[in-house]
């Protein structure tokens, strides 16, 4: 859904696991674009709908596999820049203004499934260390990251 403001609204999802670390995923057909898992928020959808759907979607976890610790106090948006927009669709989506939720695994890893969907978006994952997203996400998604980890930091037990 993109509003008025050329902002599509969208979900962020950052998952710990009991080590505090973070997982991140590969695009699929993009190398080295890894990235939190992440997706639009549809017409008449809350964002914890939304939130539910793409982890469900990206990941194959089901709310049993999680636990929701925080979400972020205010959306964060970025500018996606203009080598990258859609000029062609309408109406133009220029950036996405996101509202961002940390949860924690309380599954196995083996729950995590790609392939869940007939399209899958992600080709890998892997745990990170908790500032470690900085050094790998796109540059134009790094000061959304940067707020994100900010405001997350107090909730995740890292061992940095």
């Amino acid at each position: 859904m993109i509003g008025e403001d050329g902002y599509r609204l969208n979900v962020g999802i950052v998952i710990t696991n009991d080590r505090g670390q973070l997982l991140l995923a590969e695009r699929t057909g993009q190398k080295d674009a890894w990235q939190f898992p992440q997706g639009g928020i549809d017409e008449g959808e809350s964002a914890e709908q939304a939130f539910y759907r793409e982890l469900l979607e990206e990941l194959g976890l089901q709310a049993k596999d999680i636990e929701i610790i925080a979400q972020t106090q205010d959306w964060l948006s970025y500018e996606i820049p203009k080598a990258f927009r859609r000029y062609r669709s309408k109406p133009l989506c220029i950036g996405q203004k996101q509202k961002w939720f940390l949860c924690r695994l309380t599954g196995e890893d083996s729950s995590i499934r790609l392939d869940y969907s007939d399209k899958p978006e992600f080709s890998q994952w892997d745990w990170f260390d908790y500032w470690s997203p900085l050094k790998y996400v796109i540059e134009f998604k790094r000061s959304v990251y940067e707020r994100v980890l900010q405001e997350f930091s107090s909730h995740v037990v890292t061992s940095e």
